[in-house]
């Protein structure tokens, strides 16, 4: 019932999502550019996306980010006093119960309390996720007049998007752009008055919610928006977007330009299951090639430099889902076994004919359940390839039923009543026929992956709680902004209650590690000193021998 209700939440806002946009009421909320930390020698900020699925992986990020420092691979890093959400803070539709459970709680329970000295202050993005309820309960949690507090972190946002001006003439732009949507009025209203602000030389960070650059085969139209906004609203200002941060993807991705050293950051480890990083292109062009716009900016290779999980690490685990997918998804299991148990009944009563009414009825809807499993979840523009597979896929599932009614047919049933049959069909070949089934389409999975198809689906089959990240941010006091990123191989699975601090802490310490070399983007430039102004009775410098 749970998946069901999930699936038609999603269905709807996928139809009419367009209705649901109050990115425009947004105009009547107060602007605001957040420079409290502008002045700051140093400062660090931590950013993190892709939270509120299960609560061990969500709560062993926010265990982390709670604490004073983490060391990490040798390094001492302190807690962040900016923490950006990049979207996504809750899994799998929003509501205002779906945030106090799978994140405020987690959260709070983190740090339950606002630290001694001033306490961090925290923005959100929203993703896809977010935005299934049209942005109602996300707008109420973080988006408050007079701000909020979730734990020991204050809101300070009063839109779905914001700009955040830092230490030495570094910007961080959050822009609220969905999908191919165009950018709404209000919020190109806001961010051009944030770029009047913006000087010549000055270095912003982009945060998005999904990461355009490397979605564009599968949605060509995503970069377009992100690139217009860069033509319109960032290139006249003189300024230089040195890092471009999403999260979406629930792994670790980097890509880098050579020649101007930008860098193209996917970090979406926040708590969510694991995505795969073993189809991720070596390189591409950014903007994509294909874009639709007339006007273009010009499109510059980047070369992917490192992933989290490792490719090699992440087929690996895809190999994993005959163990993974049957058992962690007894639900799935037990349709499926609800499924051939008809199917196999519908071909045992066929009395020698090969096609009746239940007959042709079952496989009809095994064959539709396979393409559309295919062709439904597969984000790809040539559907092809997806329904040959699904097409494929639904002939296996037919093709077992028939192993199954063999198999049946050898056990002393024969003489029994259809309806006597039917209940000892469900005591007897339901449950086998379900872990059959599930097998099946976890062979399915890996193979359709091979061809990048239901490449998601492989791996949330399988619920890999495991691999987590997050980044933490050092502006340092000559200007330089240094990148850690912080993953945790293994999440934490028992938790002990403590008196003081966060209310629970790990059973085994967490791990977490520096998965990345350390990321350096160097200073904003600095102005150009004015000529020199002679006074009026000294020599002209150009006159003189």
């Amino acid at each position: 019932m749970q998946l069901a209700a999930t699936g038609v939440r999603v269905a709807f806002a996928a139809q009419f999502g367009a209705y649901l946009d109050k990115r425009e009421l947004q105009n009547a909320f107060p602007t605001k550019v957040h420079d409290e930390h502008v002045n700051d020698e140093e400062l660090w900020l931590d950013y993190v996306a892709d939270l509120g699925d299960g609560f061990n992986a969500t709560y062993s990020v926010a265990y982390l980010l709670a604490q004073d420092e983490v060391e990490a691979s040798g390094e001492h890093l302190p807690r962040g006093r900016v923490l950006v959400l990049g979207g996504d803070s809750v899994y799998p539709t929003a509501s205002g119960k779906a945030y106090e459970d799978r994140f405020e709680g987690p959260f709070r329970a983190a740090m339950p309390q606002v630290p001694a000295e001033n306490g961090p202050t925290l923005y959100a993005l929203p993703g896809n996720h977010d935005w299934y309820d049209g942005l109602t309960a996300f707008l109420r949690l973080f988006a408050r007049r007079d701000g909020s507090r979730i734990g020991g972190w204050r809101t300070k946002q009063t839109r779905s998007y914001f700009a955040l001006q830092l230490p030495h003439r570094w910007w961080l732009l959050a822009l609220d752009a969905q999908g191919a949507a165009y950018m709404d009025d209000p919020q190109l209203e806001y961010f051009k008055g944030v770029a009047a602000n913006i000087e010549e030389g000055d270095r912003i960070i982009l945060v998005t919610p999904q990461p355009a650059w490397v979605q564009s085969e599968e949605h060509p139209l995503y970069y377009d928006t992100i690139d217009y906004f860069l033509r319109t609203v960032i290139d006249p200002t003189g300024a230089s977007v040195a890092l471009m941060v999403s999260g979406d993807l629930h792994h670790y991705a980097r890509y880098a330009q050579t020649d101007s050293g930008q860098q193209l950051i996917t970090c979406g480890g926040g708590g969510a299951y694991m995505a795969a990083t073993n189809h991720l292109p070596e390189a591409i062009t950014v903007p994509p090639k294909h874009s639709q716009m007339r006007r273009q900016s010009t499109g510059m290779p980047y070369k992917l430099q490192k992933t989290y999980p490792t490719k090699l690490r992440s087929r690996w685990l895809g190999g994993g889902v005959f163990a993974r997918l049957p058992w962690r998804n007894p639900g799935f299991a037990t349709m499926l076994g609800i499924m051939h148990t008809l199917l196999m009944l519908s071909l045992n009563n066929a009395a020698g004919r090969i096609l009746t009414v239940p007959i042709f009825m079952m496989t009809a809807l095994v064959m539709f359940a396979c393409v559309f499993f295919s062709v439904g979840l597969t984000e790809a523009a040539a559907k092809i390839t997806p329904v040959v597979l699904g097409a494929l896929h639904g002939c296996a599932h037919i093709a077992l039923g028939v192993v199954g009614l063999t198999l049946w047919r050898l056990l002393p049933f024969d003489e029994y009543r259809p309806a006597v049959q039917a209940g000892l069909a469900v005591v007897i070949y339901l449950t086998p026929a379900g872990v059959a089934a599930a097998l099946l389409v976890s062979l399915y999975l890996l193979i359709a992956a091979t061809f990048k198809v239901n490449v998601n689906e492989l791996y949330a089959g399988q619920g890999i709680e495991d691999f987590k990240s997050f980044l933490r941010m050092r502006f340092a006091p000559d200007g330089t902004l240094s990148i850690y990123v912080v993953g945790v191989d293994k999440i934490s699975k028992k938790w002990i209650p403590q008196p003081a601090g966060s209310w629970f802490r790990p059973s085994t310490a967490l791990k977490p590690r520096l998965v990345d070399e350390v990321i350096t983007l160097g200073p904003a430039k600095q102005h150009a000193a004015p000529p020199a102004v002679l006074p009026s009775d000294a020599p002209d410098p150009s006159h003189t021998a």
